[in-house]
């Protein structure tokens, strides 16, 4: 058993640089050069197309954002870099060795160095002084995630709000939260768009976007198995709910049965669509996140960012509790006080639905906790806080370069990385 293991694994690894080599290949000649001094701020991206929906989201407020400050990715995996290339967003620089770099920055005037995980490879960034090196993280949760130590790595942290700020302080020895964060809310949610891939009726919409398995059991938050299957048959059947349902893109990574199940929910959802034409239930996997938020009546979510971004809409939701009782749960903040979806109540799950929508109390304590994790949600003021945040970093940036009388590049000399990709952690 331990030989026909071996075998697999080499196999994949082989199959993984043949794809690679073949993806290097192609992005040769497609990236940026480094010529030209054009960028002020670099997104790092070590990552390949796996995690690309931490980046997309940021799309569309970094798009805003380069306006007025001229960015680009730098991106550290072939295939990564090909799906930001063919996703045409924002320039792309291909830099997947050490040398290769080191060789980029050193023609850039690169000021701003934003991260949206924490990968292994940030590390090597890290090496780069004279510049800001900025956690945006890919999403606001009380998941175990979002108070890693590793926050200390970066000179600062953009956070949603006061929650953030809660959170850490709580969590982090010694780490100066008053002055290493900077609150900006949630930006992306003023670029939800409400257009729907169904016509407007009367259906109640409720949107189920479950997390993947974890690849541990303090991170065991999915719940497709626990919950999915019969709350979303429960809806289906009763012919006055839509159903959009958007799977995490990494489920039945570690667990297959995981997977299984999620595919189970997509062909119940087709075979719905089959028999009524008219309930226009969607299977969501399309890379924009927002008008699925904007769009259902309620959510019903597991405790993952999709929490935060649904609370950033103001609208009721539903959290699925996890199973796995060595799941590491966060009670202090919002989930203290939550709408929790117990496992058994998953087939009681279209009056759980009404009741959200109707109770005057939950509504009052969304209210309250959407304040508390986003600030003033109005349209355009995250934005603003975004800019203005980034805006503070470059007259800081400006700051500390007058008082640095010997302003230099950073010299080479660092070891060299055998540019594998590395996984986010």
């Amino acid at each position: 058993m331990d030989v026909i293991t071996d075998v697999k694994k080499a196999y994949r690894l082989i199959r993984r640089a043949v794809v690679s080599r073949a993806a290097t290949q192609r992005v040769r000649g497609r990236a940026e050069a480094p010529e030209g001094n054009r960028f002020r701020i670099a997104v790092y991206f070590a990552d390949s197309a796996v995690n690309m929906y931490q980046i997309r989201q940021w799309y569309r407020p970094l798009t805003g954002l380069a306006e007025r400050w001229p960015i680009v990715v730098l991106s550290r995996s072939a295939i990564g870099a090909e799906t930001l290339l063919d996703d045409g967003v924002l320039p792309v620089a291909y830099v997947p060795k050490i040398r290769d770099l080191e060789h980029y920055i050193a023609d850039q005037d690169i000021r701003i160095v934003l991260y949206v995980n924490q990968n292994t490879r940030n590390f090597q960034m890290f090496r780069y002084g004279r510049r800001w090196h900025v956690f945006i993280n890919h999403g606001e949760s009380d998941k175990v995630y979002m108070v890693s130590n590793q926050y200390k790595a970066y000179d600062y942290a953009l956070v949603a709000g006061q929650a953030a700020r809660d959170r850490l302080s709580r969590t982090l020895w010694g780490y100066d939260v008053e002055h290493r964060t900077l609150e900006i809310g949630r930006p992306q949610a003023d670029h939800y768009l409400a257009e729907t891939p169904y016509p407007a009726d009367d259906r109640i919409v409720v949107l189920y976007a479950p997390t993947w398995e974890g690849d541990r059991a303090s991170m065991s938050y999915g719940s497709v198995i626990s919950h999915g299957e019969r709350l979303v048959a429960e809806l289906l059947a009763t012919g006055r709910h839509r159903v959009i349902y958007r799977p995490h893109p990494r489920s039945g990574i570690n667990a297959p049965a995981y997977g299984a199940a999620s595919r189970r929910i997509i062909a119940a959802i087709a075979a719905a669509n089959a028999s009524d034409p008219a309930a226009h239930h969607v299977h969501d996997d399309g890379p924009e996140v927002g008008w699925q938020l904007a769009a259902a009546d309620v959510a019903i979510v597991d405790v993952s960012a999709m929490i935060y971004d649904r609370l950033a809409v103001g609208k009721p939701l539903l959290i699925t509790r996890p199973v796995d009782p060595l799941a590491r749960i966060d009670d202090e903040g919002y989930l203290s006080d939550c709408e929790w979806l117990m496992s058994d109540a998953a087939a009681d799950i279209v009056s759980e639905v009404d009741r959200v929508r109707a109770d005057d109390e939950a509504v009052a304590r969304l209210r309250h906790w959407v304040r508390h994790y986003f600030g003033d949600t109005s349209p355009g003021v995250a934005t603003a806080k975004f800019h203005a945040a980034i805006e503070q970093l470059m007259d800081e940036w400006e700051r500390w370069r007058a008082l640095d009388g010997d302003f230099l590049t950073p010299s080479a000399g660092a070891e060299e990385d055998d540019g594998v990709d590395q996984p986010e952690i």
